[in-house]
């Protein structure tokens, strides 16, 4: 029955072809022993992986010995990776669980890589997709969370997810097949356990056929999740420019939080972040939002993303000429022109400081440098970016947009300088 049931599954989904050739995880317990057998009896050619995590002293030792001694007798070639589990989760400040899960499944993708394998093959079956509903719920998510396990992600397949852990159990009693038990499976330290071994079997007493009431609402928000991916698709495709995020379209939106959260959560942003920036859109322009990686401002009409590194010094050439009356001032705006000897203190260049002015060419009265790139209309990124050259305490270029009117050339120049900004 189970054999069937996988057969029709993974023909149904296509999750493999035949001869393709499939690492299977095998930690020994029921579900990857299954796996393994079932994967076999059907007629694909199969290797394993086994991880030795180190987590469980001698009997995690035992494991290792045992997929050993099973391989060997299904004549099925195996590999085996030991990992100080712990150690890894340390430093890394992770926990015990996410680092063993980042370990096996780096070392999954590497190993496919290296033999040739389609696919990595993992023993997930229905009671665990029960138990990540419930989880995720619990923690809290979107759709695609409530979707439970999916049956394929990239090169990992889940030919187990339409049976449950009951008709595994009777498939290996059929076949006479032994297998271990990871004694923790029984401990209620971690969450998951206590789902599996206190939450599910309360829910029970209120609705017996709870497991498959939460497949079947999994399933159906599988779909949802669909309808849901293409309306986000075409909603960035509406509000996302070369700038940013269009506030004003995207508050036409008609899930503008939803839509923004889409664009920005893999850049880190959390749902808490997320609702300030909404809360943010209509007020005044300034507002930074940070990752580690990222920054997100909000400016007069758009959102604008910069990665979250330092801005690089512009790169300023110089030269000195005498000056000759058939001398022309170049007008590129990255090249400032000045009177040398009007410039006698020290030439430094440095970002704009609150409160930094000049005198810009063409005027008579100063101007707070601020006052100026606002009415160059330029972002607050761009702003956060900007530097001046400065003679002394004088800013005597706002590097880019214009030179001081005090240093310009005059008919009294002897020598000109020139600063030009590589790009």
């Amino acid at each position: 029955m189970l054999t069937r049931k996988v057969r029709q599954y993974i023909e149904r989904l296509g999750l493999l072809q035949k001869g393709d050739r499939t690492l299977v995880a095998l930690s020994g317990g029921a579900d990857s022993v299954a796996l393994l057998r079932v994967l076999l009896q059907l007629g694909y050619p199969c290797e394993a992986a086994h991880c030795n995590f180190h987590l469980r002293g001698e009997e995690s030792d035992r494991d290792e010995a045992f997929v050993r001694e099973l391989c060997e007798q299904l004549n099925v070639h195996l590999y085996v990776k030991h990992f100080y589990t712990a150690e890894y989760a340390k430093n890394t400040g992770i926990s015990i669980e996410m680092a063993a899960r980042d370990l096996r499944y780096h070392w999954f993708e590497q190993l496919r890589q290296e033999t040739g394998c389609q696919w990595i093959a993992v023993a997930h079956h229905q009671d665990d997709s029960v138990e990540t509903f419930l989880l995720n719920l619990i923690r809290g998510t979107g759709i695609k969370g409530l979707r439970g396990i999916q049956s394929k992600n990239g090169y990992v397949i889940r030919p187990l997810l339409c049976v449950n852990r009951i008709e595994i159990i009777d498939y290996l009693v059929h076949l006479s097949q032994i297998y271990v038990n990871d004694s923790t499976n029984q401990q209620h330290d971690y969450t998951r356990n206590k789902v599996r071994l206190e939450l599910l079997p309360l829910l029970e007493t209120i609705n017996p056929s709870i497991r498959q009431t939460l497949l079947q609402t999994a399933e159906h928000l599988n779909e949802v999740h669909h309808i849901y991916n293409k309306g986000i698709v075409e909603g960035m495709a509406k509000v996302k420019d070369d700038q940013g995020i269009d506030i004003h379209k995207l508050l036409q939106e008609p899930s503008p939080q939803s839509l923004l959260y889409e664009i920005v959560a893999p850049l880190g942003f959390n749902p808490s972040q997320v609702n300030d920036m909404i809360d943010a859109l209509n007020g005044q322009s300034g507002k930074v939002f940070e990752t580690q990686e990222w920054h997100i401002v909000k400016d007069r009409t758009h959102l604008l993303f910069e990665p979250n590194i330092p801005p690089a010094s512009p790169k300023l050439e110089q030269e000195i000429y005498s000056y000759t009356p058939d001398f022309e001032i170049p007008k590129d705006k990255n090249t400032a022109c000045f009177d040398a000897d009007k410039l006698h203190e020290e030439i430094i260049l440095r970002p704009w400081q609150t409160g930094d002015w000049f005198i810009p060419f063409g005027m008579k009265g100063r101007k707070l440098v601020s006052d100026f790139l606002t009415d160059r209309k330029q972002s607050v990124i761009q702003k956060a970016n900007q530097y001046v050259l400065c003679s002394g305490k004088d800013v005597i270029w706002v590097v880019g947009e214009r030179i001081d009117n005090r240093y310009r050339v005059d008919q009294h120049t002897k020598r000109v300088i020139i600063f030009r900004k590589k790009t």
